[in-house]
Formats: structure tokens, sequence, C-alpha cells
């Protein structure tokens, strides 16, 4: 993969081919970077460089083979470890090489693709992956191997935050002291699921979001949409190119979520004070339940937004406001005056502890009935009159 195939973040770039070329590898190192930031193409690249001794600070110049290896993700000292969960293939004790054709297809078919992206392809968005015990024992195995081609190894831990604590206290030591020329490169969205002895024997690269220009750019380049139009998807993405591009590809389940949610909003409007409505929420709370945790969070991500954009357009910034509902009889013009300084924090609080509880497994009928409960009495807190 060529740095020159990755979006912006051209500090990461020479930071990292300068180590390279100056012969300062750190032997364990942890991307940082939200959804769709650049950090695994940009990890590919970078174990490219050092295995096939690239040079001028691109994945040119240097071994031939090597580099055509690298193009089908084949190279025998790259090495990959991934969230995994049984499946219609698998039936038990899954690890990364029983899924090694479906990992070489996600990153050729999305590179900047997310975990749910991940699940999808495989077949398993009604479960959560993980990086297992078994998985642990694999990487163990992998690195006491010697190098195929005589130079370095490089093992990459995509989503390390992952991790079981049986998994991450199996290669605790090995990432502390790894084989001689041996590499880890961890890849997270959250560096504080991982456990702390981990977090401290890596060196840390923080991914900033991408700028609205580089993936308005980048939107051009592939499609054939309108300037305005690909500046208002690089808007609505929040830096996040995977999520540009289902939105442009209309494939990200975004019309699911606006229909879940208005009928979520509506029916807690009626359900003070009306005990049928209350059943309809438990209703709600069931279907969506039935959906699969990464999808729960993902919906719950959507509902984030959404009431973010009505208290931008209840406070008149209405340039910042992207989000066009297209449900018959839901303008968003009128729903945002119930959004306000009064509720915001509560409701956008209540959401991210549904999504911690939903991430750790807690049962999801019972959380989303709490916390349309919750919405119910918010959405009828009164916005105080401003004081002069």
């Amino acid at each position: 993969m060529l740095f020159s195939q990755i979006l912006g973040l051209t500090h990461i770039k020479n930071h990292l081919t300068t180590s390279v070329d100056r012969g300062r590898i750190p032997h364990a190192q942890l991307f940082v970077g939200s959804n769709g930031s650049g950090t695994l193409p940009m990890a590919i690249a970078y174990a490219q460089y050092i295995l096939c001794q690239n040079t001028d600070g691109e994945n040119t110049g240097g071994a031939t083979s090597c580099n055509i290896k690298f193009d089908h993700l084949a190279h025998p000292d790259l090495h990959f470890a991934y969230p995994v969960a049984t499946n219609d293939k698998v039936k038990k004790h899954p690890t990364a090489n029983q899924f090694a054709e479906e990992w070489r297809t996600f990153i050729k078919e999305n590179p900047y693709g997310n975990i749910f992206d991940w699940h999808v392809l495989l077949g398993i968005e009604k479960k959560q992956g993980q990086i297992g015990v078994d998985e642990a024992l694999e990487v163990v195995k992998k690195l006491s191997l010697k190098s195929y081609e005589g130079g370095y190894k490089v093992m990459l831990i995509w989503m390390a935050d992952k991790m079981n604590i049986a998994a991450s206290n199996k290669l605790l030591k090995l990432i502390e002291e790894p084989p001689e020329k041996t590499v880890f490169i961890l890849i997270t969205e959250d560096e504080e699921q991982l456990i702390q002895t981990i977090r401290s024997r890596c060196q840390v690269l923080h991914f900033p979001a991408l700028g609205e220009q580089v993936i308005k750019n980048a939107i051009l380049n592939i499609s054939e949409v309108t300037e305005s139009e690909a500046l208002k998807i690089a808007h609505r993405a929040n830096g996040d190119y995977s999520k540009a591009l289902h939105i442009l590809h209309h494939d990200g389940g975004e019309d699911q979520f606006e229909d879940w949610f208005i009928q979520w909003v509506r029916t807690a409007f009626r359900a003070k004070g009306n005990k049928s409505a209350v059943n309809d929420l438990i209703t709600w709370s069931e279907s969506i339940a039935g959906s699969g945790r990464e999808t729960q969070k993902k919906f719950l991500g959507y509902c984030l937004d959404f009431f973010r954009q009505a208290m931008l357009m209840n406070y008149g910034a209405k340039e910042l406001v992207f989000l066009e509902p297209k449900t018959n009889g839901f303008k968003l013009e009128n729903f945002a005056p119930f959004i306000h300084s009064a509720n915001i924090m509560d409701i956008s609080n209540e959401l991210q502890d549904a999504m911690y509880h939903i991430e750790r497994n807690g049962n999801a009928k019972i959380i989303l009935t709490d916390l349309s409960i919750k919405l119910t009495r918010l959405l009828h807190k009164k916005n105080p009159p401003i004081s002069n």
C-alpha cells in the first residue's frame, strides 16, 4: 500500500518513514484513532516500508518482489490479529488464520472500514468479535519462528481493545520483550479499553480525524457528485472516511436508523401519563434489542448526532445543520425546540451510558427500556427562560 493512497496525515507519514530511515523503529507502537481516520492503512503501509526496505518516504524503490507480496497482503513476515467470532464457517475456537481470505477482501474493498463492516462481512453482526486466548497462542507461535526473509517480522493487531483479559495477559510479556527484529503495531479506537500494562509498553501515536477538505476531495475523486454535495457528505462524515463512503453509497443503515429514531421520539412524547404509549416504548425496545449489539451501538451513536443537530437548529446555527430527515410529516425545525440547554447533556449522558452497558453485554431490552422511559421525562423538560 502506497503512502500516497492514504488520505491526509502527512505529518504522521513523515514521522513513521523518518523513524525507519534513521533505524529508530520502536518495538511496540499503539496507533490510536477514531473510525475512518486511516489507522489501518497507515499501519499496513508502515509495515511495508519496514519489511521491503523502501526509501524516500514511499513504498517504492525497495525489494520489488516484497512490494508485490504486500499488494496481495501475502508477505510471510507480516502477521495479523483481529476480532473474530464463530459463524457458519467456523464453529469453535475462531482465530484470525481461519478468516484470512475475508480479511484480504475487507482491506482491498475498504481499508477504512470499521468493526461493524468487518462483522457484517463475516456474518456475525449480531455478535461481538473478540481477540481471545486462542488468538494469543497463535501470535506467540508465529513470532517464535524466524523471519522468513531474514529481516523484520511485523505483528499488526487491529482493534486491540477487543483483546480479552486472558489474551492481554498472554501477550504482555511478548510485547514487553519481543524477539529480535519483531515489531508490534496495535490499533485501537479507544486506548482506555486496553489494559494499562500493555499501553505503558507501547509508543503511542494519535491520529486526528480527517479534515472536511480531505474527505471532500477524496469523494470527488471516486464519484461524479457535485462539489457542494461532496462537501455536504464530508461535513456529515465528521472526519470518518468510512462513514462518508456509506453516505455516498446509501448503505450505512441511516434510513433504517431514521425510522427507528422518529418512531422512538414520537412514542416518547406520547408516553407521559399514557400507559399504552409506555407499552409501545417497551415493544420498541424489544424490537431494537433483537438487532445485534453492534447495530444497537451504531444506532445510539446516530441518535447522539440527531439530537446534536436538533440543538444546533434550535440555537440558530443552521450553517452547521446537515441532517435532512426523509420521513413524511417529520420536520427537524419542529422537533428542534424540544432539545435545549436544560436537557441536551442529560440526553447525551443517558445515550452514552446505554452504549457503555451494551458494549459490556448488558441486557439490551432492559437498557433500552430504561433509556426510553428516561427520554420521556427529558423531552418534556422545559427550557428555562434566558435572564437579562
